[in-house]
């Protein structure tokens, strides 16, 4: 999972070498199709890249009217360059953005309303279409999902139940399996949680545990307020567990950042998504799980949303944007796209072109946990915050402090943020 880059979201400026010359769109010659800009930051990841540029060709060669014209960021300067453009009125027509962003983009007025068919985005997962206020403003190509890493060997050894996607373990399943793993087994750690990431991983890794308890980031029937979700009894009781998985020694709060304690039999069990599957399947074979997630109480949940492609409200061309984007739709693009990087397509239709995601396919697991278990982060603008704040205060849990004192103080700072902005329109 590449994380967002949620500290720059709200920046104001960007480097001008980044923006220099970037219009809403080109006009082209007099004679010539129209020019449309497209901005991508997949400049880093070439496998992306190939594909994105694969569609621009095999639109602009299926007709003549509008010819889109790609400029690729590295993933580190795009969200700066976006709000620098945003800010110089000189946004391109077309443009991705990680799922959590659209809404505060949407409410800055970066974007415009999709306005696709539904009969179009009925047919994509639910984390692959980006909301706010219930309106469209973006859709993607794939999305990501977690799961518990675990070897059948090492289950069937100490006794513990494999658990099956209509039949997850339980809190108390769950616990007992950490617990033995630990205390019986030859491990560092019964679970690597990935403690030693840092950024988006956290509230798109842990707040679904939260979820799974009950709680959750924000208030989601009026998204103006944390009070109760973040901080009430059921959130105090997900951060009492959490914090007990450090104190009784189930899991590293230092986990090393490259997740190889699992790979290299010092944990027995990994939270992690589809993008280690590789790995895992090469050391484990035919030995290796990928199990749903546990059903702490409210239901299994993961995060949902990955990159997704939107249209700018100053865009001059939005009619030849939007036939654009609904050419990209095409399943044989979407299964290009997961089968270059390894994600979910976001439709079965395409998940059916492709080895490892259909039917019986060997990550087939992932897409059905995604379809059944995705709960989408807050599609609030006030998302930038609320990730930045619920990753410290969960690290403050891990390390120590007071449970309840410190959701208190999320919250506090939740709620102060949305109303210095008006609630963000709700």
């Amino acid at each position: 999972m590449r994380r967002p880059l949620f500290n720059s979201i709200l920046a104001v400026a960007a480097s001008a070498t980044l923006i220099a010359g970037c219009g809403s769109s080109g006009q082209g010659s007099p004679s010539g199709p129209k020019a449309i800009k497209l901005w991508t930051h997949a400049a880093g990841n070439p496998e992306e890249l190939a594909t994105v540029l694969q569609i621009i060709k095999d639109f602009n060669a299926s007709q003549k009217e509008y010819q889109i014209v790609h400029e690729a960021f590295p993933q580190g300067a795009y969200n700066d360059a976006v709000t620098g453009a945003a800010t110089a009125g000189k946004l391109p027509c077309l443009l991705d953005a990680d799922g959590p962003v659209v809404p505060n983009w949407a409410w800055a007025k970066y974007l415009t309303p999709l306005n696709l068919p539904q009969s179009t985005t009925d047919k994509f997962l639910p984390s692959t279409v980006g909301k706010y206020r219930d309106t469209i403003y973006a859709i993607g190509h794939f999305d990501a999902a977690v799961g518990v890493y675990g070897r059948k060997s090492v289950l069937k050894k100490y006794g513990i139940r494999i658990p099956t996607t209509d039949m997850p373990w339980t809190l108390q399943e769950f616990d007992a399996a950490l617990v033995k793993l630990k205390n019986e087994g030859k491990f560092d750690y019964a679970l690597d949680l990935g403690t030693g990431g840092g950024g988006e991983w956290w509230p798109y890794a842990f707040s679904p545990l939260l979820q799974s308890f009950g709680g959750d980031l924000i208030e989601r029937s009026s998204m103006t307020t944390a009070e109760g979700a973040l901080n009430g009894p059921a959130a105090v009781k997900w951060g009492e567990w959490w914090q007990s998985l450090f104190q009784r020694k189930l899991a590293n709060p230092r986990e090393a950042t490259d997740r190889v304690a699992f790979l290299n039999g010092k944990a027995a069990l990994a939270w992690n998504g589809n993008w280690g599957a590789p790995d895992a399947i090469k050391k484990y074979g035919d030995d290796l799980l990928f199990l749903p997630p546990p059903d702490l109480g409210a239901g299994p949940k993961i995060g949902g949303a990955s990159w997704q492609w939107a249209i700018t409200s100053s865009c001059k061309e939005q009619d030849g944007a939007r036939k654009y984007l609904e050419f990209s739709l095409n399943p044989k693009y979407i299964a290009q796209f997961s089968n270059k990087i390894g994600l979910i397509p976001a439709t079965e239709e395409a998940a059916a072109l492709t080895d490892k995601y259909k039917q019986g396919g060997q990550l087939r697991m992932f897409a059905d946990y995604s379809r059944k278990f995705a709960t989408v982060r807050p599609p609030t603008p006030a998302y930038p915050v609320i990730s930045s704040v619920f990753e410290k205060a969960t690290q403050d849990i891990m390390n120590g402090s007071a449970v309840k004192a410190r959701l208190d103080a999320a919250v506090d700072e939740i709620d102060a943020n949305v109303a210095s902005n008006g609630n963000y329109g709700f």
